[in-house]
């Protein structure tokens, strides 16, 4: 019987063994959506083909933008924009909790209701400036979290004027919302970027993933091409918000596309990008956007006062230099990029 016991023993190691000495099967695909691309890569698994992979995420892009995006006008947030009878959708709720979460956190640097600013800065659908004084008097009154609320499933507005923008959150919540899909599927190793935010899951055969920060220079368009530093992650998500690719001069001023909530002008300081680390898209997405409001001291003392979080911060000296800072739980992980 012992005998017995020992052989079944050996076989199933002989069987996990076998299991665990599979090879890794990469596979990827990109495309595009929200006005920018996409790229996925995953260990499959599963044994599902790229292009039905593909297809599945593509409709939940699709049916998320139908939900949360500010450029389609059959959209779910234009309608409640418009102050039409709309009921939103799961999509529309939990992105909306997750910013009622962070600007508590940020104590109100991070605000979807700046959306009137933003627009009347020129970074929103119409892409035209209308800014002056007196507007933003005007349009700082529809700014506050506490001007809309959800009850019993309908979005209320305490002033009607109040504009919805999830723009600074969005992309990183359908980064989360994708990997939530994979996850279902049974994927255990992947990586979904969206726009520049990424969730890392598992790894990349034995290794962590290895993702790259773009060094903020203005106009470094192509997400990639020159790198500030690049990090090994595994089973974290990486967002980073900066002022080099949405910004325009006017009269020799540079304008950023953040807005600063309670000034209603673009946040002017030192910190040229802001990369959170976190254990979810949606919230590194938030909370970057917030420290560029923050700048670099106050940015600092947030991050160092909330453990979930890591960050590295990439600032200008008095004489123009780059610099950074990083977590100290970073400092194995990062590695920047000499010239």
């Amino acid at each position: 019987m012992n005998i017995k016991i020992i052989s079944l023993l050996f076989s199933l190691s002989a069987l996990f063994a076998s299991c665990n000495s599979r090879k890794p099967v990469i596979e990827s695909f990109t495309g595009f959506t929200q006005g920018t691309t996409y790229s996925i890569v995953y260990d499959n698994n599963i044994s599902i083909a790229p292009q039905d992979l593909k297809l599945q995420v593509e409709k939940i892009l699709h049916d998320f933008d139908m939900s949360l995006s500010v450029y389609n006008d059959s959209s779910v947030i234009s309608r409640i924009n418009r102050n039409e009878v709309t009921v939103p959708d799961s999509f529309f709720v939990d992105v909306f909790n997750k910013s009622v979460l962070i600007s508590k956190m940020t104590d109100g640097a991070f605000d979807i209701t700046v959306g009137p600013l933003v627009r009347a800065w020129g970074f929103g659908p119409e892409d035209h400036r209308n800014f002056s004084e007196e507007k933003r008097d005007s349009l700082l009154k529809l700014v506050g979290m506490d001007k809309v609320s959800i009850i019993n499933g309908h979005i209320v507005k305490s002033v009607p004027g109040v504009i919805l923008d999830v723009n600074a959150i969005a992309q990183g919540y359908s980064v989360d919302v994708v990997c939530r899909y994979f996850s279902s599927l049974g994927l255990a190793d992947y990586l979904v970027e969206i726009g520049g935010e990424v969730m890392a899951v598992g790894t990349k055969g034995d290794a962590p993933w290895r993702i790259g920060i773009d060094k903020p220079e203005d106009n470094n368009m192509v997400p990639g091409q020159s790198l500030q530093a690049i990090i090994k992650i595994s089973d974290k998500a990486v967002s980073t918000s900066g002022n080099y690719r949405k910004f325009y001069v006017e009269d020799g001023i540079k304008y950023s596309h953040t807005i600063d909530p309670k000034t209603g002008y673009p946040a002017k300081n030192r910190l040229l990008s802001a990369t959170i680390i976190a254990d979810n898209c949606t919230m590194a997405d938030g909370i970057a956007t917030a420290c560029m409001v923050m700048g670099r001291e106050k940015a600092i003392e947030f991050v160092k006062s909330h453990s979930e979080l890591s960050a590295y911060f990439v600032f200008s000296d008095d004489e123009g230099n780059f610099k950074s800072w990083m977590s100290d739980e970073l400092k194995k992980m990062i590695s920047e990029v000499k010239e």
